[in-house]
């Protein structure tokens, strides 16, 4: 089966698509950077769509979301904006936790396994 990436850093891809699924790496909101828990939702879920997009899929075809919070007092403020952009009757599998993440600036981060 053939693998296709997005994205291509030197670190990792964005997004990777292989036998029907693709799986997006954790992503950040860098324009948003040390903005509200509620920017940084917005602008990740804006990339997420972006990156389905790109590799043949859509939101109402994600399997499985993670998300990163730096601080679990903002899981509410998080998923008012989630619930505002996925699709009902196609919710995925979802854990949220709380981690440190890379840069005291990011407050979320999110990764989601889609089918194509």
């Amino acid at each position: 089966m053939e693998i296709e990436r997005f994205g291509i850093g030197a670190r990792m891809s964005k997004a990777v698509k292989h036998g029907g699924t693709v799986y997006l790496a954790g992503q950040v909101a860098d324009l948003q950077k040390g903005n509200s828990v509620s920017e940084q939702t917005a602008e990740i879920l804006s990339i997420i769509d972006k990156l389905l997009g790109e590799a043949g899929s859509h939101k109402t075809k994600i399997l499985s979301a993670t998300i990163w919070l730096a601080d679990v007092s903002t899981f509410s403020e998080m998923n008012q904006v989630w619930d505002q952009w996925v699709p009902q009757g196609h919710t995925p599998a979802r854990a949220t936790v709380e981690a440190a993440l890379a840069s005291p600036d990011y407050k979320v981060e999110i990764a989601v396994i889609a089918a194509c």
